[in-house]
């Protein structure tokens, strides 16, 4: 079961402002997902590795050539938004 601080960290890892009923709400339905997760694993005929054999796995990821600067594009990325406040964009809300 996830706490409330799990979920306040994920919150804040996925840069979200939650109030207090939504994150009640998030917590609950994220028990239900794991909980339904768990039941899936131990589901007949599930293994544990769904790749084949003779596939080995591999980074298919490049690597980087340089490292860049902490910051170096936000004020550029952010100075196109039509709106924004402090270092966010702002967006219609769509739910």
């Amino acid at each position: 079961m996830l706490t409330r601080e799990d979920i306040n960290n994920l919150a804040k890892l996925c840069r979200l402002e939650l109030s207090e009923t939504e994150a009640e709400k998030l917590q609950k339905d994220m028990g239900s997902i794991l909980g339904y997760i768990s039941e899936l694993q131990n589901a007949p005929g599930v293994s544990e590795s769904h790749q084949p054999e003779n596939y080995p796995l591999r980074n298919v990821m490049r690597d980087d050539s340089e490292e860049y600067e902490p910051r170096q594009f936000t004020d550029v990325i952010l100075s196109q938004a039509p709106k924004r406040k402090d270092d966010l964009f702002v967006v219609k809300r769509i739910l």
